[in-house]
């Protein structure tokens, strides 16, 4: 009897050790995959930390440019005032004024205001039809010109990939680009702040708002042949809105993309030349 009982727990002892066994193996093993996803996140996780650091980089050096360009231009501006534009340019600025909305042309009060608005006019007329004139804004300050355009000529909603009826438009802003060497533009993706619908493939709006402003930069690139060097890619999310995001209206404002081109002072001179 005794010597059967203790063949009973001899066996039982034997069991628990194999049991054991198993479980720590099957420990070690979780924790080898454990470690080795905890590295490879580390890796994607520097490696957008180099891909953000690069952006944050150019996007530095982009502002810096922009205020020594218009540092530079006010200069020119101020010290040159008329005699900083041709004879030709001076005729081309008064003809391009004359069809300009006159209550606009009331408000330009000084020379660069009247370049300004004249540029503003001409590149409106180059880039979109008269069907798109309501989705586009376009702006100049200081030689910087601004194009706010709506994301329903774009995309569609919660979507980064460009609509087919934004094909004209991106033809001619590439002519635009290509037609000027010294030029740089700057792609900014805005949207309002409404969170992103449960289930989407999209992060959040910084999400986007980069996978919009890189998607027409790639278009721009591979299909008009714009050189790359001269585009910068940039996401804004919804914290540069035009108006509150309190209203369907107001939330249409917002979501939008800016393009940001930026000329020297003889460049932009020229482009009192397009072509009606």
């Amino acid at each position: 009897m005794k010597k059967t009982v203790l063949m009973a727990v001899m066996s039982m002892a034997m069991l628990s050790s194999c049991v054991s066994k198993k479980k720590y193996v099957e420990l070690e093993n979780q924790l080898s995959d454990t470690q080795s996803n905890l590295q490879r996140t580390t890796m994607e996780k520097e490696e957008a930390q180099r891909k953000l650091d690069a952006i944050e980089a150019r996007v530095a050096d982009y502002n810096a440019k922009i205020n020594s360009l218009q540092e530079s231009n006010d200069e020119r501006l101020e010290m040159n005032d008329l005699t900083a534009m041709s004879t030709n340019n001076k005729r081309k600025m008064r003809e391009t004024l004359a069809k300009v909305d006159q209550s606009e042309l009331a408000a330009a009060t000084t020379l660069e205001d009247s370049i300004n608005l004249a540029v503003s006019y001409n590149l409106k007329q180059s880039i979109s039809d008269e069907s798109e004139s309501d989705d586009i804004d376009i702006t100049v300050d200081k030689t910087v010109v601004m194009i706010n355009v709506s994301d329903k000529l774009l995309f569609n909603s919660g979507s980064y990939r460009l609509s087919s009826k934004a094909n004209n438009l991106m033809q001619k802003l590439a002519e635009v680009i290509n037609s000027e060497p010294s030029m740089e533009v700057m792609i900014e993706g805005h949207t309002d702040s409404q969170t992103m619908v449960p289930g989407s493939h999209l992060q959040d709006n910084w999400d986007l708002s980069v996978r919009r402003a890189t998607s027409i930069v790639r278009i721009l690139q591979d299909k008009y042949k714009v050189d790359p060097a001269k585009l910068i890619a940039a996401g804004r999310s919804s914290y540069a809105p035009l108006a509150e995001n309190d209203t369907k209206e107001n939330r249409a404002k917002n979501r939008r993309t800016r393009i940001v081109i930026i000329p020297n002072l003889d460049k932009f001179f020229a482009l009192l030349e397009s072509e009606q």
